[in-house]
């Protein structure tokens, strides 16, 4: 299974990515991964990144491109894979395609976790994060999930009015490759409201009747 999940920030994607890696026993490959890979072994695409970094420049997205060219070339790549945040926009999107038609093996599917914006905000500003170990927590927790530590605060992007913003970027963005994979019939849709293991049940039933 060779899937690229999409959706906005606040679905759940990173959540269903892991029990969906699982479940088709495929690698969860996301690019925040790919980047300390990169970076810790000291790569010539990871140094490349780190001096934009430094200077505190977004990457360009012809090394963050090679860097996913690279990973999918890996041998646990070859039975599959799952790609949670790229491609990002049309161009990464027309890139995975190119890369998919060198190595013969085409996409199965984007799978589209949608949710009404109102809901999203909701669910986002509710959430805490743990100050000692930045665990995610539920609204009215008193202590960490993850470590038991009291120190429970909300971040700066999860302020309603920061989120918001985020939904304007991700439809501005992001939300084009949702028509670029309709347009391709690979897309899939799932509503991702309820509880999670119902995603979950839903998603792999929607990509059966897929095959």
């Amino acid at each position: 299974m060779r899937l690229v999940l999409v959706g906005p920030p606040g679905a759940g994607k990173g959540t269903q990515a892991k029990f969906l890696a699982a479940h088709y026993q495929i690698p969860h490959i996301s690019t925040g991964d790919i980047f300390r890979a990169n970076l810790k072994a000291g790569t010539e695409l990871g140094n490349k990144a780190k001096s934009y970094m430094d200077k505190g420049e977004l990457v360009p997205d012809d090394v963050t491109n090679e860097m996913v060219r690279d990973r999918l070339n890996e041998s646990d790549c070859a039975n599959g894979f799952l790609l949670d945040g790229w491609p990002r926009n049309v161009v990464q999107a027309e890139v995975l395609r190119s890369i998919m038609l060198e190595k013969k093996t085409p996409l199965d599917a984007a799978l589209e976790f949608s949710l009404a914006n109102e809901i999203i905000i909701e669910r986002l500003s509710s959430r805490l994060t743990c100050r000692a170990c930045g665990a995610p927590a539920e609204a009215g927790a008193t202590n960490c999930p993850a470590c038991n530590a009291a120190d429970l605060y909300q971040r700066e992007d999860d302020k309603p009015e920061v989120i918001a913003k985020r939904l304007a970027v991700y439809e501005e963005q992001t939300a084009p490759i949702i028509s670029f994979y309709r347009n391709e019939g690979l897309l899939i849709s799932v509503a991702a409201e309820g509880a999670v293991a119902d995603i979950t049940k839903l998603a792999i039933a929607a990509l059966s009747k897929n095959k």
